[in-house]
């Protein structure tokens, strides 16, 4: 696929383990469950907006800018860890964050990811309405900052353009090879799926090594025939971008929104029997908005039957553990008497 002709820093640390999860596939009575774990990328507390951040903030350098623009909601692993990236070479964030969630007070506000952000150096520019044009509003932005005479570099929410999904490409390759040394076969790859790059990146990684990996992402927010619109795509430019020629077959991009539960970022019971269940028996901590969804997600389908029980089931674990205390009410609650 040719990924070195692009340009690319060392942010994390690659490659992130693929891990049996043994106790939970004995506990759910199968299939062989493994996990990737992009939670460990080390970039603060890591994630897997890491692998994107190396490409897109390589692209940003090659282009001369002076200053970093992105946007994410309130408790943004995203916003986090591009913070930390920019801090890593000296560039300044600036940062639009979006009020999708209200409900949880002050914690949720202040702690978190949030105070993350703060304290990596980030500037929150400001906190604007749930439903605003958000990629609108970082060029209004960029183009103020252009009036000052400044360069900035605009990421899309999520690191999710052909540019950052080329970290997802890097992944599949990189599960690719760890399979081999392992001879392991993949049956299927589940993962939370939101802004769509890490799902593209990973369809695009596996069909154009012709690896042929099922990948099902579990959708955070968007329903079904959206998010697998949005995946398909992306997953097709970040293709066209690697020179694969032909079309992405439509089958090839699977999304499931059963799991979204009242909407983006609000708890769920069976998100939060997820959370329980990977921490008490494997040691894992997930997050309330991405990987403890996709987690509940891959556990109603071991229960319904959906995966046979000598498969290999490769979940990825894209990190968002600081995002845990902005829910600190939730948890307590569901610890105490869950």
């Amino acid at each position: 696929m040719h990924l070195a002709r692009f340009p690319r820093l060392t942010l994390g640390h690659f490659p992130t383990p693929l891990e049996p999860l043994n106790n939970l596939s004995a506990l759910l009575g199968g299939p062989k469950l493994w996990i990737k774990r992009d939670d460990a990328t080390g970039l603060a507390t890591g994630g897997n907006k890491t692998r994107k951040l190396e490409f897109l903030l390589a692209d940003a350098l090659a282009l001369n800018a002076d200053v970093i623009i992105t946007q994410g909601a309130t408790q943004s692993n995203h916003v986090r860890q591009t913070i930390a990236a920019a801090a890593k070479l000296g560039l300044p964030t600036k940062v639009l964050l979006e009020k999708r969630v209200t409900d949880f007070g002050e914690a949720y506000q202040r702690s978190g990811n949030i105070l993350l952000d703060e304290l990596l150096g980030g500037e929150i520019v400001a906190h604007l309405p749930g439903g605003t044009d958000m990629q609108q509003a970082m060029e209004e932005l960029a183009q103020q900052l252009r009036e000052q005479g400044h360069n900035p570099y605009v990421i899309p929410g999520g690191g999710s353009n052909p540019i950052g999904a080329l970290g997802y490409v890097a992944c599949a390759e990189e599960l690719l090879f760890q399979s081999s040394q392992l001879r392991l076969r993949i049956d299927s790859v589940v993962h939370a799926t939101g802004s769509t790059g890490t799902q593209a990146g990973l369809v695009a990684g596996f069909s154009a090594t012709n690896s042929q990996v099922p990948v099902l992402g579990i959708s955070v927010r968007a329903p079904k025939a959206k998010q697998e619109e949005n995946v398909w795509t992306l997953a097709s430019r970040t293709r066209e971008l690697l020179g694969v020629k032909g079309e992405l077959p439509r089958e090839a991009v699977v999304a499931n929104s059963d799991y979204v539960g009242d909407g983006y970022g609000l708890p769920t019971e069976s998100m939060l029997e997820a959370l329980t269940l990977f921490a008490r028996h494997e040691g894992i901590l997930l997050d309330p908005v991405y990987s403890g969804k996709g987690a509940a997600g891959l556990i109603d389908l071991i229960r319904k039957g959906h995966f046979s029980r000598d498969e290999n089931v490769v979940f990825i674990h894209t990190g968002g553990s600081a995002g845990l205390f902005g829910y600190r009410q939730v948890l307590e609650a569901h610890v105490r008497h869950g």
